[in-house]
């Protein structure tokens, strides 16, 4: 049977999410600088209400699935635009041939740093040291670019990261806590499946709109 979906698109989404981690930071009572970033394309737009209620930079990370071509749904892996690599621990993966996995890894990591120079001029130039670094995708569904994104935030040295999405599965949770120092799911649905059945409109999310995104934000935290 088919789920109700629970958000109308993902600025609805982001916009009910947006509630939830402000009151967690009140909660909290969090002094740190805060970053909040999206993993583009799509957690951009979720991620943008979420900016705006903490008054903090909106800024991106590019990590994409690694894919073979017979089977490009599947990751078997995932990678960033710096480098930051996370394999999938599926059985079977690393008796991969290795050509044919550095040659898919070629290809994930240039997607990434194609899009990341697509989107560079509309970044703050922040750094993520020392920060509470908000990490927003529109939904989880393996976790692997999640986590990928996470690792390469690490490396910045964060006072912590914070995971935050729509959707998971329930059984990624234990894994999140791991990859993150909190984390922020406004629902965990059984089954699970995929993160466009938990939305009405679920549309890709062009470049154009990405760009757009983090400059009208930029420009609406430069106004004085």
């Amino acid at each position: 049977m088919s789920p109700s979906p629970l958000f109308c698109d993902r600025v609805d989404a982001g916009e009910k999410l947006a509630q939830l981690v402000v009151s967690e930071f009140n909660r909290a009572e969090i002094g740190s600088k805060t970053i909040v970033y999206a993993l583009p394309r799509g957690g951009l737009p979720v991620a943008a209400p979420i900016a705006r209620l903490l008054k903090c930079p909106l800024d991106v990370i590019l990590a994409k699935k690694i894919t073979l071509p017979e089977n490009p749904e599947l990751a078997i892996g995932a990678v960033t635009a710096d480098g930051h690599v996370l394999w999938s621990a599926q059985r079977g993966i690393r008796r991969l041939d290795f050509k044919l996995r550095e040659t898919a890894l070629l290809q994930a990591q240039t997607k990434a740093q194609d899009q990341l120079a697509d989107l560079a001029p509309a970044q703050p130039g922040v750094s993520a040291q020392g920060a509470i670094a908000i990490l927003v995708d529109d939904g989880i569904a393996t976790g692997m670019t999640m986590a990928t994104a996470a690792q390469a935030l690490r490396a910045q040295q964060p006072a912590a990261i914070w995971i935050c999405a729509p959707v998971a599965p329930p059984d990624l949770l234990e894994s999140l806590h791991e990859w993150g120092d909190h984390v922020i799911l406004l629902a965990t649905p059984q089954p699970f499946l995929s993160v466009s059945r938990f939305y009405v409109e679920f549309p890709q999310v062009e470049m154009a709109e990405a760009l757009i995104c983090l400059q009208q934000h930029h420009a609406w935290l430069s106004d004085p």
